[in-house]
């Protein structure tokens, strides 16, 4: 079985950075998984933030291009999202998620295991 372990995340001011992090542990086969970053605030649907699949391919949302960079260490299976220039649109919960060997997508549908999800909170 696969988990997801969140880490960072926390509070900013708007125009700071913040860092969010994403441990696979469990029983992880050895082959590329897809990662991907999602985020949720009440009242709203889970929204796909960025993504990155095995082949390196990376996508991410309008709202988050040029700001959000993620990044995979396949080798520790982390990956992290760096977060630049937040605005307080960008306050959510941010959720990883991970499939087993796919192609990068922003939809909740292409992603079997999640993790708990972590706080990021910015003030204007």
């Amino acid at each position: 079985q696969v988990q997801l372990v969140e880490s960072g995340g926390g509070s900013v001011q708007a125009g700071g950075s913040l860092r969010v992090s994403c441990t696979l542990t469990g029983w992880i086969y050895n082959h590329a998984y897809c990662m991907a970053w999602f985020r949720q605030t009440p009242g709203k649907e889970r929204e796909g933030v960025a993504a990155i699949d095995g082949d390196g391919t990376i996508m991410y949302a309008d709202s988050v291009e040029g700001r959000f960079t993620i990044s995979y260490d396949r080798a520790n299976h982390v990956v992290g999202l760096a977060m630049n220039s937040l605005e307080p649109e960008d306050a959510a919960m941010y959720y990883c998620a991970a499939e087993e060997t796919c192609t990068a997508s922003l939809t909740e549908d292409g992603y079997y295991y999640w993790g708990q999800g972590i706080q990021v909170a910015v003030s204007s």
